[in-house]
C-alpha cells in the first residue's frame, strides 16, 4: 500500500508520537487485504457482497493512511 511513500511510512512507524493511529490503520488495511485475497481464492468463505464491503473498508483505510502520510510530511517538512 502506498509504496511510493515507503520511506515516510518507515519513519512514521518509528515515531512514538504518531505510531499508534497509523499502525492501527496500516495493520487493519493489511489484514483486510489478506482476508479479501483468501475469500477470492475460496468463494465459499464469503459472499460477493461481503467481499465488496471489505474492499470498501480497505479503500477507506488507504485514504486515511494517505491523509496521515501527507500530514506527517507537512509537519516534518519532508
Amino acid at each position: 500500500m502506498l509504496s511510493e511513500y515507503r520511506d515516510t511510512i518507515t519513519l512514521m512507524k518509528q515515531d512514538p508520537n504518531n505510531a499508534m493511529h497509523f499502525k492501527r490503520v496500516f495493520g487493519r488495511h493489511n489484514e483486510l487485504d489478506e482476508l479479501i485475497t483468501e475469500a477470492q481464492k475460496n468463494p465459499r468463505l464469503m459472499t460477493d457482497l461481503e467481499i465488496e464491503e471489505l474492499k470498501k473498508e480497505k479503500l477507506h483505510l488507504k485514504d486515511e493512511a494517505y491523509r496521515c502520510i501527507l500530514k506527517y510530511k507537512k509537519k516534518h517538512n519532508l
